[in-house]
């Protein structure tokens, strides 16, 4: 048994807005050979996509990670010089963000140091140390990235959601070329047949290029395709993982992850979920592919991603209870019956616990899943869902004494609310929002699932927050053993308030308006709730000595409020009503109270923290037989964020 993490031995590094933290992997030694084989395999396979999401997120900022880091290990100057610390920290965020853009904000980086000490450290290096395309000069190749790096009005944000503008043509990801929002749109649209019951994800795995005869295609992320000489490696992991599979499900799982990436086809896709779906019994999974489109401004393209985790066997105990009384949840849920499901069919929970984490999971990664994102393969097949537990346990270690709480949460009373239960609570409701929040409600019939399209990923996480919060307050949670008593609910319900209408915002610069899904999410549910309680005061934003803090006069109200915007919220789902969901998401989710991200900052900055964090992974590492085969597999630590980015970049570069 290895011992656990003390707070001083997680903490790995701190710079800009950023704090990376280690996750103890608990209980590997409790997994066999084999499994841990498995572990091996899939993880080389996740660790081996990386450069797909830095393309992604940018077309040149494969290039710029490859010249600041050819700077950075090359370096012969003074190490405490200004310039050169500003760089550290530049290249530093690049590695984070997987790209030239915040992470989260999407906005992009401002260098600290000048293109004069840039240009001076380039001209140092041998011209083989520097990314240079074939017949490039140094010269030209800083004329093409430096206005990248340095003009604050080339690419400015990753993902631009801003009303009334070309979505498209004003983001800087790298899911389209030369095209604009509506020729996307119309391309998609006419691919789709209203009538069929099982549609692909359209687009998901691929860019749209349009040449210059006007032709617009797609160029498809498989082997022999855009990405294939990543995709061929991953494959060839993927095959030593099928050979070490747990069981024959399993395996099937595999081989139909195998057979999409070598053929681009998005039925094969389908196909190679409902195999995962399926797969509840093996100890060791996985995620591995294109996934999430938050990256892509119309929620249609997919960033690439990968995960691998054992089941945590104690504390997946939580999370079965949720998911053997979905039928339950779906029946009492305050939505139209319409938008219900008649039978919940598949929905499985687990708690994980992470082994590597990749691409668009890493560092910064999620703390619950729920997957597949079809509608239909969720309908027909139900879904899988699961919450890290050694990585939200790793966000507590990391946050106790910080004293976030004695700063802006109204009295001690609320404190020791929040003390008592606020761990146990953000579980839970992590737990409700992948188990069953996502896994809820129906489509009606012919409605498009894209139907909300710039939108669609702001009402489906508020779908799955409000759900989650919903059921937090009811009794059925007492009654199961998940919470101890009628009050613990009111600890998530003052945190999520309380973050939504003001603690969030440290998040983003001044004067900026909200952008990312998440936030506008939490913000719409938050305000939304906030205004139309006011006449009855359900909630109200005090002032006291000088300072604004959230008080919750009512909590049952609250509840009530609640269930009325999920109802709403489902409704706009279930009909792909896209004028009600710009409406509520403009009104509530986008504009920002500039007084109060004032005060949150100024009172933020004097508690040194930074707002976001992230994560070094272990070393995953085969110990060798004589005869050259395995005989066991080390997880092994203490592994420093800049060593680790720079064996990263040695060990798994395979794009130009």
């Amino acid at each position: 048994m290895t011992r656990a993490f003390k707070k001083k031995e997680i903490v790995v590094d701190r710079f800009a807005d950023l704090q990376l933290i280690r996750y103890e992997v608990k209980h590997f030694d409790t997994l066999s050979l084999q499994q841990k084989k498995l572990v091996y395999y899939l993880s080389e396979a996740a660790l081996t996509g990386r450069d797909i999401l830095f393309d992604q997120n940018g077309r040149y900022n494969l290039r710029i990670r490859k010249l600041l880091e050819a700077v950075y290990i090359n370096y012969s100057g003074r190490r405490n010089l200004k310039s050169y610390k500003a760089l550290t920290v530049y290249l530093k965020r690049v590695w984070f963000s997987s790209g030239i853009h915040h992470h989260y904000g999407c906005e992009k980086f401002v260098p600290r140091f000048s293109p004069e000490f840039l240009r001076e450290e380039i001209n140092k290096l041998p011209t083989d140390k520097l990314p240079l395309r074939e017949g490039e000069t140094v010269g030209e190749m800083v004329a093409e990235l430096f206005p990248v790096i340095f003009d604050s009005n080339v690419m400015p944000k990753r993902v631009n959601q801003s009303e009334g503008e070309d979505l498209v043509a004003t983001s800087a990801c790298n899911y389209y070329q030369g095209v604009t929002q509506a020729e996307v749109e119309q391309f998609y649209e006419r691919q789709k047949d209203v009538t069929d019951e099982t549609p692909v994800s359209y687009g998901l795995n691929s860019r749209l290029v349009k040449d210059d005869d006007g032709t617009i295609r797609e160029e498809v992320w498989k082997v022999g395709g855009r990405y294939g000489k990543v995709i061929e490696r991953i494959v060839y992991w993927l095959h030593q993982a099928e050979a070490v599979a747990e069981n024959e499900q399993q395996r099937r799982v595999i081989e139909s992850l195998i057979s999409f990436y070598e053929t681009g086809d998005l039925k094969l896709f389908d196909d190679y979920a409902v195999e995962w779906v399926k797969d509840l019994d093996s100890r060791v999974d996985f995620i591995n592919g294109f996934t999430e489109t938050y990256g892509d401004p119309l929620g249609m393209k997919a960033s690439w991603e990968a995960l691998v985790n054992f089941k945590d066997m104690e504390a997946t105990h939580r999370t079965e209870v949720i998911s053997s009384n979905a039928q339950w949840f779906e029946d009492h849920s305050p939505i139209d019956n319409r938008f219900k499901k008649p039978l919940v069919k598949g929905v499985s929970a687990k708690v994980i616990t992470a082994v590597v984490l990749a691409g668009d999971l890493y560092p910064a990664t999620a703390i619950g899943i729920n997957l597949p994102n079809s509608n239909w393969i969720r309908a027909a097949y139900g879904s899988k869902s699961v919450t890290i537990g050694n990585i939200t346990e790793a966000y507590s270690l990391a946050s106790q004494g910080s004293g976030f709480d004695e700063e802006f949460v109204y009295s001690k009373k609320e404190q020791k609310l929040i003390k008592r239960y606020g761990h146990l609570t953000d579980d839970l409701h992590t737990d409700l929002h992948e188990c069953l929040g996502h896994g809820s409600g129906r489509l009606l019939p012919e409605v498009d699932a894209d139907a909300l399209k710039a939108y669609g990923a702001t009402i489906e996480e508020a779908r799955a927050d409000l759900f989650g919060l919903y059921y937090m307050a009811d009794s059925k949670m007492v009654e199961l053993g998940l919470l101890p008593d009628g009050e613990a609910y009111k600890a998530q319900y003052y945190h999520y308030m309380m973050n939504g209408l003001m603690t969030q915002l440290v998040r983003i610069q001044p004067g900026a308006m909200l952008e990312e899904s998440h936030m506008r999410n939490r913000q719409l549910i938050a305000r939304w709730c906030y205004e139309h309680g006011q006449n009855s005061r359900v909630m109200t934003l005090e002032k006291r000595g000088g300072k604004t803090y959230l008080l919750i006069h009512d909590y049952e109200a609250l509840r009530s409020l609640v269930g009325e915007l999920l109802a709403e919220v489902q409704r706009i789902k279930s009909t792909g009503d896209y004028e009600a969901a710009r409406c509520l998401v403009e009104t509530y989710a986008v504009k920002v109270d500039k007084r109060i991200h004032r005060e949150v900052l100024r009172r933020y900055k004097r508690l040194n923290l930074a707002p976001y964090k992230g994560f070094v992974n272990p070393l995953i590492v085969p110990v060798y037989a004589a005869n050259g085969e395995i005989r066991d597999v080390h997880v092994l630590y203490g592994e420093a964020y800049d060593e680790q980015m720079l064996r990263y970049s040695r060990d798994y570069s395979f794009l130009d």
